[in-house]
């Protein structure tokens, strides 16, 4: 059974950071892409970033110059390090794997309050 096992969600201020994690098997991070939804309350769920096999990343414009992707091969983890943080930011975020089939994550909770 696949797995994404995500974690470093909470709260974060305004202005400030948090970092995601997501992790999987090697057999899956190695042959699929990999993104970061997310789904705010009476919202659907929309694309935040996504990172191809080959490390090439892609941004909504929302987040772009202020989060940041990237996936590290030894650990089979994929990264959201999210900068410069908005309240509206505020939303429950998920890992996906995509490739020959779709896999998602539990979700992780971000809230962005001071």
């Amino acid at each position: 059974q696949v797995q994404l096992v995500e974690s470093g969600g909470g709260l974060g201020q305004p202005g400030g950071s948090l970092r995601l994690s997501c992790a999987t098997s090697g057999s899956i991070f190695n042959r699929y892409n990999m993104g970061w939804y997310r789904q705010a309350p009476g919202k659907q769920r929309e694309l935040v970033a996504f990172i191809t096999t080959v490390g090439s990343p892609n941004y909504a414009d929302s987040v772009k110059s202020r989060f940041s992707i990237s996936r590290d091969y030894a650990k089979n983890t994929v990264y959201l390090q999210m900068n410069s943080l908005k309240p509206e930011d505020t939303a429950v975020y998920y890992c996906k794997a995509a490739g020959l089939y779709t896999y998602w994550g539990q979700g992780t909770q971000v809230t962005v309050s001071s």
